[in-house]
């Protein structure tokens, strides 16, 4: 079984509050979370919802918004392993939640997986995606300085797609040096993309 959540300060501390929270709003709480989760760059709540939450479950701003952030990474997390519900409410107790807020959380998870997975696979987490790649090699013959210099550097023209149907252009401009570097670094993400598959 693979260790969904490691146990540390802000995770204990969330923990605890969500323990102590109104166990009568908890369930309307985890089912928005869930209809939002795969909604990266939007918040569950509004801000007026927010100040409700506040004042309904008792807490202060900075402890919602921990809170929340806890939830968001359990249920990201169960759908990411494609979590059962009952390993979900296992590893849930491990961490320290109550039975109580466990089987809110796993039953809100049993009925609504399926489609979480669904719309989390259609949605790109990232917000701007690289769409095509256009390159350039210039080599530099001189200079007002010096007469006979061969100076190579590749220019790059990034399209970047950001969502909205506009494509954003990025240029870079790399001398072989750092052309090198940059190919070096992305040996290194290769290789850590194939050690995750």
């Amino acid at each position: 079984m693979v260790l969904m959540f490691v146990e540390t300060p802000s995770l204990k501390k969330a923990v605890g509050m969500i323990n102590e929270m109104l166990a009568a709003k908890f369930p309307l709480l985890i089912q928005r979370v869930l209809q939002k989760l795969h909604l990266s760059n939007e918040r569950s709540f509004t801000a007026d919802e927010e100040e409700k939450l506040q004042s309904v479950f008792g807490v202060e701003s900075k402890d919602l918004k921990l809170v929340l952030e806890t939830i968001t990474f359990f249920l990201q997390q169960a759908a990411y392993h494609l979590a059962k519900p009952a390993i979900l409410g296992q590893q849930l107790q491990n961490v320290g939640l109550n039975e109580e807020k466990t089987s809110v959380i796993t039953k809100a998870w049993q009925s609504s997986a399926k489609v979480v997975v669904e719309r989390l696979r259609e949605t790109s987490f990232y917000p701007r995606q690289l769409e095509e790649v256009n390159w350039r090699l210039n080599l530099q013959m001189s200079q007002s300085s010096k007469a006979r210099t061969k100076i190579p550097n590749a220019l790059f023209e990034f399209d970047v797609f950001s969502g909205s149907e506009s494509v954003e252009k990025v240029q870079i401009d790399m001398s072989h040096e750092e052309l090198f570097d940059f190919y070096k670094q992305l040996e290194t993400i290769q290789g850590q993309l194939d050690a995750l598959s």
